[in-house]
């Protein structure tokens, strides 16, 4: 690092996704669209949890968290992508870019572990029902929501201090639409190496716990599925996974593309497009997927629109 070249940057320019005049108005729509759909069925979603008793089990509770997660990092990028859009000068100011990408980075992480989270809950459900209530207590579950957000907080701290502690001399202008890790790093005259190996540490290891609790849990429960007798009884104890790993397919896929793909391959645009899907495509999808697929969800809002009808 030539510390005498260093630059004392207040502010940061967002490129955008897009500099085609005629693709922003249609783009505005179509994210505008989609970032209402993320309010309204993941509100939905944490709120029919809250006052549906038929919902207070440990299975759901984790699901609110996801829905919150995925509002909360959702927030924390799209407003801003949306007003860029229609503006011609994006800036955003140092703090809000560190503020921004730090609590991106928390509920990121924070949903990468809670999906790991609800597979152990899953195998708990499946494995010994009987024993389920008991092994999954309240207690229980609020301690590993805890851990949860300890070590989301842990890694998006870490990766906040080595992303901003570089030096950075070149131009302010970020070719993103928010203030991600790759573009930032490419602004900076530090050797980044160390950084991207303390980066990688610490996120991959992150990772490597959820893949590890995913990968393991999926075990057991293909094992506890295996031993029951009826055919009936396995799909059902199958279905109830259905959804989660739909949903872990589709989130862990995308950030297997975007952080742990070989820097040689790697493209701004590709990283655009994977941004605006774990953003808010992924969002929006979560609670879709868990409602249109979850018989209990599916109940809850009949109810729920039925006492509405009878006011």
């Amino acid at each position: 690092m030539d510390d005498g070249n260093c630059s004392s940057i207040t502010k940061f320019i967002l490129l955008g996704i897009t500099n085609d005049p005629s693709m922003k108005v249609v783009l505005f729509i179509v994210f505008l669209i989609i970032y209402l759909i993320i309010l309204v069925a993941n509100i939905g979603m944490i709120v029919l949890v809250r006052i549906d008793s038929q919902l207070h089990t440990p299975m759901y509770f984790f699901l609110s968290h996801l829905s919150f997660s995925d509002l909360c990092y959702s927030t924390a990028v799209g407003p801003k992508m949306l007003v860029g859009l229609l503006a011609k000068y994006k800036p955003i100011s140092f703090l809000g870019c560190v503020l921004q990408f730090f609590f991106t980075c928390i509920f990121v992480d924070a949903e990468c572990v809670l999906l790991a989270v609800m597979a152990f809950d899953r195998y708990k459900a499946i494995s010994n029902p009987l024993m389920y209530a008991i092994d999954m207590s309240s207690r229980f579950c609020y301690q590993l929501l805890a851990g949860v957000y300890v070590l989301a907080m842990i890694d998006a701290l870490m990766n906040t201090i080595i992303t901003f502690g570089l030096c950075f001399c070149r131009s302010n202008e970020i070719n993103h639409f928010f203030c991600d890790r790759p573009p930032i790093l490419l602004l900076s005259c530090s050797d980044i190496h160390v950084s991207e190996l303390a980066i990688f540490v610490f996120s991959g290891f992150v990772e490597l716990c959820t893949i590890s609790g995913l990968l393991v849990s999926y075990c057991y429960i293909i094992t506890s599925v295996l031993k029951i007798n009826s055919d009936e009884g396995r799909f059902k104890a199958f279905s109830t996974c259905a959804s989660h790993l739909t949903v872990v397919v589709i989130f862990q896929g995308t950030l297997f593309f975007m952080y742990f793909q070989p820097s040689s391959s790697y493209s701004l645009d590709q990283d655009k497009t994977a941004s605006l899907f774990y953003t808010l495509v992924i969002p929006m999808l979560n609670p879709l997927i868990y409602s249109l697929r979850n018989k209990d969800v599916k109940e809850a809002l009949y109810k729920l629109r039925n006492k509405k009808s009878f006011k």
